[in-house]
């Protein structure tokens, strides 16, 4: 079922705390990571800032454009972090405890999900737009297929990628630990086979002014099998880890040597999409490149020799805990506010609407998370206990 990196837990740090209850249950017997609460605030910021702006809160230059990278910040994050799950109790020759795992993400994302889903199935006119997608595809995670823009709950697709991924990912895992050099095979038919999907599906759909930005939609940006780039990098940073702790402390020595590369392949993959028209470059190229960029944020994120990883930012590790219910409600509240700035002529455009904006989507998945998501975390933390490192 539905990931975003804002769903998922932080990474296990070195040191445990004494349990405690505190606002997040995820954390009551282990310390947060500043650097990773960092990724995941700013992933659910600059999403919400993109979805704003498709009601009218545009920022000046148009810089909200580029917010929908966050979602691949969530996917690698993402990938880091349950992919780790998986392959930690590999590395200690133990089997991969599906009932847990699959019991631990059930009670993680499913009830703040079907929450939203409910309001949009039985609420139609609260949706930010009248159509949508059939109830079955949402129920089965399959709502990202044949999907295309200007439909409710549309959002929701990226929750859908993951939920397919995470049912492969263990079968993958059981196959790499039977046959080892499959850890090398694997990723790389994954990633060059993404390549190539994206090159002939772009091929199918070009047009007189370059790709038909409709066919881009519903065939390359949201089906899962040409958006797995970042999470498949978020899994092999993970295993890099757990199974090559040399190279690992190489990546952490390199990590303050990475961040402008990171930051620079972003840029450039951005570049990449710039035009009046969609080209099939960027088509292709924009997802491997920005997975790459934001793998290296990642790798910055955790490393002892930056200060990311020790300096906690006021207000980020609130933000990261509530990410995935920001995510789920962030359109229905965009919408609402939109309809009360319109009919108080309040200028869209403004600064003070677009905070106005963020803060309210903060409230209400604040509320989301109190109401819901927190006493299934609890619940979890009973019934699905992580398992120990013994």
């Amino acid at each position: 079922m539905p990931l975003l990196a804002s769903r998922v837990r932080n990474s296990v740090s070195e040191t445990t705390t004494p349990l405690r209850l505190g606002v997040d249950p995820r954390f009551t017997d282990r310390e947060r990571q500043p650097g990773l609460d960092l990724l995941r605030a700013l992933a659910i910021i600059v999403v919400v800032i993109y979805h704003a702006a498709l009601f009218g809160f545009k920022l000046p230059g148009r810089v909200d454009r580029f917010g929908w990278i966050g979602v691949d910040l969530f996917f690698v994050l993402s990938g880091y972090l349950i992919g780790g799950q998986l392959i930690a109790p590999l590395t200690r020759g133990r089997p991969i405890d599906l009932r847990r795992f699959f019991a631990r993400r059930a009670l993680r994302i499913i009830p703040a999900y079907f929450v939203i889903l409910a309001v949009y199935a039985f609420l139609p006119p609260w949706r930010e737009y009248p159509e949508m997608s059939p109830l079955w595809k949402f129920v089965f995670s399959l709502q990202n297929i044949g999907l295309h823009g200007g439909t409710a709950f549309s959002h929701a697709w990226s929750l859908a990628v993951e939920d397919q991924f995470y049912l492969l990912l263990p079968v993958i895992l059981i196959l790499v630990r039977r046959w080892p050099r499959a850890r090398f095979v694997v990723p790389c038919l994954i990633v060059l086979g993404g390549i190539g999907l994206r090159a002939f599906l772009a091929w199918q759909n070009l047009a007189e002014t370059g790709v038909s930005f409709r066919g881009f939609q519903t065939w390359i940006y949201y089906p899962t099998w040409t958006r797995l780039d970042p999470l498949v990098f978020g899994v092999v940073l993970a295993a890099i880890e757990k199974f090559c702790p040399r190279w690992w402390r190489r990546l952490m020595n390199l990590a303050p040597w990475l961040l402008l590369p990171g930051l620079a392949l972003i840029v450039y993959a951005l570049y990449l999409g710039e035009g009046d028209y969609l080209t099939a470059a960027a088509a292709i190229w924009q997802f491997p490149l920005i997975a790459l960029g934001m793998a290296a944020l990642l790798v910055c994120a955790v490393s002892p020799r930056l200060v990311l990883r020790r300096v906690k930012i006021p207000g980020a590790a609130f933000i990261a805990s509530i990410a995935y219910s920001a995510y789920l409600v962030q359109k229905l509240v965009i919408h609402f506010v939109a309809q009360f700035c319109v009919t108080h002529n309040i200028v869209l455009t403004s600064a003070g609407a677009l905070c106005v904006v963020e803060l309210c989507v903060y409230a209400v998945a604040t509320i989301l998370f109190l109401a819901v998501e927190r006493p299934f975390l609890q619940l979890r933390h009973r019934v699905a206990p992580r398992p120990s490192r013994s």
